[in-house]
């Protein structure tokens, strides 16, 4: 018997169409939550919708806004990043997200030490936790994979969220895309906040050639190892959403009517394949 999984969409899955569309779409999947975004040229944050429309909207398919989808640069705290923390928290409390996801520097310019970056972390967490507790929200770090990001791995972002004592505050996002790169064989199910799921399928991309643009819907050819990441997540307790996180063109350009059904088939392939991945490790040896 298969258990379903509590599926999530994140705008970037259908990024051109209007977010009522976008809402109905997601309902008629079935799934209980979305991500908005603020860093895409039609992101509701970006073109005016009013918070507490988007909100509104959301409600009326019997949505959850998981989370606004980020703050860049965290990390590096300055009185630019407060106010777009500011901004963003504003907006959150307004259309009713639970979250902010918060994402580190992922700059080949970057020339900080890895003793800086920690120290410049965890400067960041302790000027967002009241922000974020004030507002009642949590805030997600999402480590990016890539060998030039700041806060590469899971543990070092667990490492300045102790460091603080902000486990109630700070959760993390486990990005399987992410998680492949990084090459960290750790899961943190019980400080998981998000799970982000994408797939890349080019077989002739080594792991530090893998990008953004080559990130897809999970399907069969997925090189990623989405099912066996998830289900080593289920089975460990991890009981929140799994949110679709694609950034390929081809996605993002796909239809209404397409990307629906893309969505469906990945949601019905990762379901079956979590369970036969779950099946296969509760087997005796």
């Amino acid at each position: 018997m298969t258990t379903a999984i509590p599926f999530s969409i994140n705008r970037i899955s259908a990024p051109r169409i209007p977010f009522a569309s976008f809402a109905a779409m997601s309902k008629r999947l079935g799934v209980g939550a979305i991500e908005i975004r603020n860093d895409l040229p039609e992101a509701e944050m970006v073109n005016g919708a009013k918070a507490a429309d988007i909100g509104a909207a959301a409600k009326a398919q019997g949505l959850t806004i998981r989370s606004i989808n980020a703050l860049q640069r965290f990390e590096q705290f300055d009185a630019k990043r407060l106010q777009e923390a500011q901004d963003m928290i504003a907006y959150a409390v307004a259309c009713g997200a639970e979250a902010l996801v918060l994402c580190p520097t992922n700059d080949l310019r970057d020339n900080r030490t890895a003793d800086q970056r920690h120290l410049d972390l965890v400067n960041a967490l302790t000027q967002l936790k009241p922000l974020l507790e004030e507002a009642r929200l949590v805030g997600l770090v999402e480590p990016l994979g890539f060998e030039e990001c700041a806060v590469r791995r899971k543990s070092q972002a667990m490492r300045a969220i102790d460091e603080i004592g902000g486990g109630s505050t700070f959760k993390l996002v486990h990005d399987t895309f992410h998680h492949h790169l990084a090459g960290e064989g750790l899961f943190f199910p019980e400080h998981t906040g998000l799970v982000h799921i994408s797939g890349v399928e080019d077989t002739a991309l080594s792991p530090n050639q893998m990008r953004d643009s080559h990130r897809v819907l999970v399907g069969k050819a997925d090189r990623l190892g989405n099912a066996a990441q998830l289900g080593t997540l289920l089975d460990a307790g991890y009981a929140g959403f799994v949110s679709f996180e694609p950034f390929a063109e081809e996605i993002a350009a796909a239809s209404e009517a397409d990307i629906e059904q893309q969505l469906a088939f990945s949601m019905a392939y990762l379901t079956n394949a979590v369970a036969a991945a779950r099946e296969k490790v509760a087997q005796p040896a």
